[in-house]
C-alpha cells in the first residue's frame, strides 16, 4: 500500500529518502513541491526522472477536485465543495476580512456530534480526514482563488478534537516555515466541548485560539441541542477552559448561536455571565442559519442586541458575527447536503 507523502513532515520525508539511498537535501525539494500544490511527482522538475518514478511507485499523491464552487455576489466569500480521492466530499469557505483572508476547513467527512442546529451532522460521521486532506483545503483554496490565505479556522464539517492526531499533524505541516508558514496565532480550532481533547491540547501549548461551541450556559438547554453535554456538562467544560487559559495564557472564544426562545433570554445571558466570571473570554454571537430539517429559528435582531448589551455591561467582550456568504449556503454542511441530494450520493 502506498504511503501518503503529503501527510509527512519534512523530517519523515527525509528519512524515507535516506532509506531509498537519496541525499538529505532532496527532502527539502520534495517537501517544497508538495506545499506548492503539485498534482503529480512529474511536476517536480528539479528532481531526476528516475527518482520521480520511484516516488510514484512508493507514495500516493492526490489533489482534491472542485465538485462545486459558489462565489457570493455580496461579499466575495467563496464556498468550495472538494471531492476527495475516495469520492467523498468536504467543504471549505474562503472569507475576506480587513485583517486578512481566512479559510474555514473541515476535519472530517460528516460528524458524529449530533448538534441540532448543524447541517454537517445530519448524515453522521463517514470518516476522518488525513492531515494532507486538511492541508489541501488550505492550499488549493489559495491556488484556485488566487487569494493569499493568512488565517485558518477549523470550524467546518467535523469535530477537530475527535480527529486529534491527524489535526495535530496538520497543524505542524501548515505551520512549517518551509511550507505555508501560517503561524499558530493565526489559527483557531473550534470544539463542541470534548474536555479530554481540550486538556490534551492545553498541554501542547500551541498558542492557537481555542474556540468553544457553547450555545447555552444551562445543562438542560445545552443537552437538548448538543448531545456532547451528556458526557461533559457545562461546569466541567468551563473548568477545562479555565485550565486551558492557565496553561497557555490564551483568551478563550465562545461561539453562541442565537436561537429564538431557546438560549436568547435575559435569564440565559445572566447565567452565561456567571459561568464566565473571571475567565478572559470573547463571546461570538452568531445569527442562526436556518436548516430545512430543523424547527429551530434564529433570534430576532432585538434579542441579539439585548443579549450582547447584557454581556458587555458585565465586562465580557461580545460581538455579533458578520454574516458572510448568506447567498451561497456558506454555513457548514449545507452545500454538501445539496450536492448529495442532486447526485444521489451519501458522502
Amino acid at each position: 500500500m502506498k504511503q501518503d507523502i503529503k501527510s509527512m513532515t519534512r523530517e519523515e520525508i527525509a528519512q524515507c529518502l535516506r532509506d531509498m539511498g537519496e541525499p538529505a537535501f532532496r527532502a527539502g525539494q520534495v517537501f517544497s513541491w508538495l506545499h506548492r500544490g503539485v498534482r503529480s511527482f512529474d511536476e517536480m522538475t528539479n528532481i531526476s526522472k528516475a527518482l520521480r518514478e520511484r516516488l510514484t511507485e512508493t507514495f500516493e499523491l492526490y489533489a482534491p477536485q472542485v465538485a462545486r464552487k459558489q462565489v457570493s455576489a455580496k461579499d466575495g466569500t467563496i464556498k468550495y465543495l472538494w471531492r476527495l480521492s475516495d469520492g467523498h466530499c468536504v467543504e471549505s469557505v474562503l472569507m475576506r476580512y480587513h485583517h486578512g483572508n481566512t479559510v474555514c476547513i473541515s476535519s472530517e467527512v460528516g460528524c458524529a456530534m449530533g448538534c441540532a442546529f448543524c447541517a454537517s451532522t445530519k448524515g453522521g460521521l463517514v470518516r476522518r480526514l488525513r492531515p494532507s486532506e486538511m492541508l489541501d483545503q488550505v492550499l488549493f483554496t489559495q491556488i484556485d482563488s488566487g487569494v493569499p490565505v493568512s488565517n485558518i479556522v477549523l470550524m467546518g464539517i467535523g469535530e477537530p478534537l475527535d480527529n486529534y492526531e491527524a489535526v495535530r499533524k496538520f497543524l505542524t505541516l501548515v505551520n512549517c516555515p518551509e511550507g505555508m508558514n501560517i503561524g499558530m496565532r493565526h489559527i483557531s480550532l473550534s470544539t463542541c466541548g470534548k474536555v479530554d481533547g481540550i486538556d490534551r491540547l492545553a498541554e501542547e501549548n500551541l498558542q492557537l485560539t481555542l474556540s468553544i461551541s457553547l450555545h447555552a450556559p444551562d445543562d438542560a438547554v445545552r443537552t437538548s441541542i448538543m448531545p456532547i453535554n451528556r458526557r461533559y456538562d457545562v461546569e466541567e467544560l468551563i473548568k477545562a477552559c479555565r485550565r486551558y487559559y492557565e496553561k497557555t495564557g490564551r483568551r478563550i472564544s465562545f461561539e453562541y448561536a442565537m436561537i429564538d426562545g431557546v438560549n436568547d433570554t435575559p435569564q440565559m445571558a445572566a447565567l452565561l455571565i456567571r459561568r464566565l466570571k473571571g475567565l478572559p473570554s470573547h463571546v461570538n454571537l452568531i445569527p442562526l442559519n436556518r436548516i430545512e430539517e430543523s424547527p429551530l429559528k434564529p433570534s430576532t435582531r432585538q434579542a441579539v442586541m439585548a443579549f450582547q448589551k447584557a454581556l458587555e455591561d458585565a465586562g465580557i467582550t461580545a460581538t455579533v458575527r458578520r454574516t458572510l456568504g448568506s447567498d451561497i449556503d456558506a454555513s457548514c454542511g449545507q452545500l454538501r447536503k445539496k450536492y448529495e441530494k442532486t447526485n444521489g450520493t451519501n458522502s
